[in-house]
């Protein structure tokens, strides 16, 4: 049952709980007048609901930037957890809402929330959703390329596995481990298993391992069809030797490390070493 007027709530902020309230509903739906009648009669802002998710959440993981603005203005708590653990951001995140993304890490909002056994980071869920801006934002504010998820591994995993290619090249231009594993799973296994040619021959170029194999003790390549561009790229990967682009991009970011992708935009580095550091 929800609540159906504006009187102020008397059952407490974050810790209580009840039904989904009018609160929860203007924020859901952007009804931004509403809200601010509502906050302004008294209405609690932190209120959770039965599965702990605030109106913050509910405006996150709609979009409702201006609604985000009014709760947080209120005091709404820019990092509660609802039950899975995820936070506004999170939910911003997966949304793709990136003017709601901006608003919580100026507001301070924790880019790196502490990882739980339930929950992903916010750069996991903006790469489950391919939103690749949000990922931008994320990584120029401090979040971990190298998060691990014990589901899913780290956001470059998550990326090639739901075969978003934006979100892979902003990752691995960022400096993220290309050969990183969950249970000896390389994002190459996932990008093999998509038979995505595109996916393959960018990790690849970035210093993928075409050799790793998997708990299964499968290489990329036995998760392609024989005969497919995925295999036959795989395959002519294994019988061609690296070009000297390749060479020279794997050689300077082993040297440099991410501290040279970091500063690229910052100090006047020649042309022609970003391109073999940045994959476009």
């Amino acid at each position: 049952m929800e609540i159906g007027n504006a009187r102020p709530y008397f059952f407490g902020d974050i810790g209580c709980w009840s039904e989904r309230t009018e609160v929860h509903k203007a924020a859901c739906l952007g009804q931004t007048s509403q809200l601010k009648q509502l906050i302004q009669s008294g209405a609690s802002v932190n209120m959770v609901a039965v599965d702990s998710i605030t109106p913050l959440h509910e405006a996150c993981l709609r979009g409702q930037t201006q609604c985000v603005r009014l709760l947080l203005d209120a005091g709404a708590q820019v990092d509660a957890r609802n039950v899975d653990g995820s936070t506004p951001l999170c939910d911003a995140s997966s949304a793709g809402s990136l003017d709601c993304v901006r608003l919580l890490l100026d507001r301070g909002a924790k880019a790196n929330p502490a990882l739980t056994s339930r929950t992903a980071s916010p750069l996991h869920e903006a790469c489950t959703g391919g939103n690749s801006d949000c990922v931008k934002l994320l990584i120029a504010m401090g979040a971990s390329l190298e998060a691990y998820d014990i589901y899913y591994g780290t956001p470059l995993h998550v990326a090639c596995a739901n075969e978003h290619i934006d979100c892979v090249k902003v990752l691995l231009n960022a400096g993220a481990k290309v050969n990183a594993a969950r249970l000896h799973e390389t994002p190459l296994h996932h990008a093999a298993k998509k038979m995505r040619v595109e996916m393959v021959e960018i990790l690849v170029e970035f210093g993928a391992n075409i050799y790793a194999r998997d708990l299964q003790d499968k290489r990329p390549v036995d998760y392609t069809t024989p005969g497919s561009p995925s295999a036959t790229c795989l395959r002519s990967y294994e019988t061609t030797p690296m070009s000297l682009q390749q060479l020279c991009r794997l050689a300077v970011r082993r040297e440099l490390g991410t501290r040279a992708l970091k500063v690229v935009g910052q100090l006047e580095v020649p042309k022609l070493i970003i391109s073999y550091l940045c994959y476009q």
